[in-house]
């Protein structure tokens, strides 16, 4: 019987490191898809990893991570048609009026000066006609589910802010102030405060909002990173920055938004802050950090290659028209930017990453609310979310300022 000639210890090392380097790949793989599939996984391995390892070595892996993706999407999908989130209502026209820009206020002047915008917003022309997408600029109704022919609140539409990346693009919804009134609430973990303790925080919606309550969304950054301020009542979770760019509910159910040393005094007639980085916009115009399109100041990476999931919320100069946008695959740089082309003047980064951004809205019986539907498909929910299921992040929520009868 022939003799089997042992493998060479070289073949032997191959195979190996043939085996490591597959292991590693279907391991990095499952990684990535649990954490786009299972909400809590993402939020739980970084918070793990900066227990251990430090707040930089996450932020570098990170950086390092959405770096290959938006590199991988520019080779794959640089050349694609736009991306879509909804098919645009059939009406849709095939051509968008322009925005006129109201004139730029002076010092002293108050906002009953200038004409009130309608509702829904005007229709605006996309920022950039090389990456527009069917429907960009185009308002369509988001109806209500638990009152399907009342008047629309909520109006949706997308714009695509960056004419290097097709792939990127923006949700926006546009929320009638005039109708609704935004509320706030902590989280029952975030934001980390020595000032007030987690018992108490429910992270709930209050069931005496439940009959008029239409959608809820993300807040800002966790507590450690920026430390910005947010009070509710004479609850203050962490004091303000000069520096940051504020969202204050004020006691006449008014809203303000913008850099804290404009609003400070104001801020007795307020009754809730939330603070976030500096102001993406402000006034009409771009923070001139956003001259540089990678600034790290709003979450973008070290190498410069972070485009990731960011949200925002913005305000029309008459304070009648809240916007949040939601946006893929963007820079704080085209977020700002395409704030500014659907009608905010002032535009405030909330939360980023996969996990966070989210906008939800809700159907259900009057004294039972459930979620029913996400801003865009590939968002994570529960039907119980907020009202049975506690936030661990705060939020916003709208609701009705006139209850309607049910129908």
């Amino acid at each position: 019987m022939p003799k089997v000639k042992p493998k060479s210890a070289p073949r032997r090392r191959a195979r190996r490191t043939a085996l490591w380097v597959g292991g590693l790949a279907i391991a990095t793989g499952a990684l990535w898809v649990g954490i786009h599939e299972i909400p809590w996984l993402g939020p739980a391995l970084a918070d793990g990893g900066r227990a251990v390892l430090g707040p930089e070595a996450i932020a570098w892996s990170e950086d390092v991570a959405y770096g290959i993706a938006d590199t991988a999407n520019l080779w794959l999908h640089g050349e694609d048609a736009p991306t879509t989130f909804w098919e645009p209502p059939p009406s849709t026209p095939t051509s968008a009026t322009p925005v006129v820009a109201a004139p730029s206020p002076a010092p002293d002047a108050p906002p009953s000066h200038f004409p009130a915008p309608t509702f829904p917003p005007p229709t605006f022309t996309p920022p950039h006609a090389k990456v527009a997408a069917t429907g960009d600029g185009m308002w369509a109704p988001l109806v209500d589910p638990r009152h399907p022919n009342a008047a629309p609140l909520l109006y949706r539409t997308s714009v695509h802010p960056d004419p290097k990346r097709p792939f990127a693009a923006i949700a926006v919804v546009a929320l009638d102030l005039t109708a609704l009134e935004l509320r706030f609430l902590p989280g029952t973990h975030e934001p980390e405060s020595n000032k007030v303790p987690r018992e108490g925080r429910s992270g709930l919606i209050p069931t005496t909002d439940y009959a008029n309550v239409l959608a809820a969304w993300n807040g800002g950054f966790k507590a450690v990173h920026g430390h910005y301020g947010m009070r509710i009542e004479d609850k203050v979770y962490l004091p303000p920055r000069d520096i940051a760019c504020t969202i204050g509910l004020l006691r006449d159910g008014t809203v303000s938004l913008g850099t804290w040393t404009a609003l400070k005094p104001t801020e007795s007639a307020m009754w809730a802050y939330r603070q976030t980085p500096p102001c993406l916009a402000e006034d009409g115009k771009t923070h001139t950090g956003l001259d540089v399109e990678y600034n790290r100041n709003w979450g973008a990476a070290v190498d410069g290659e972070t485009i990731i999931r960011r949200s925002a919320l913005g305000i029309d100069r008459e304070r009648k028209v809240l916007f949040y946008g939601l946006g893929e695959a963007v820079t704080a740089q085209s977020m700002g930017r395409g704030m500014l082309a659907v009608g905010a003047t002032t535009v405030a980064e909330l939360d980023i990453n996969y996990s966070y951004p989210r906008f939800l809205v809700f159907g259900g019986a009057i004294d039972a609310p459930r979620v029913t539907e996400g801003l865009i498909k590939d968002l994570k929910w529960k039907a119980e979310d907020y009202t049975i299921e506690p936030s661990t992040r705060d939020f916003f929520y709208a609701v009705r300022r006139e209850p309607l009868p049910p129908s």
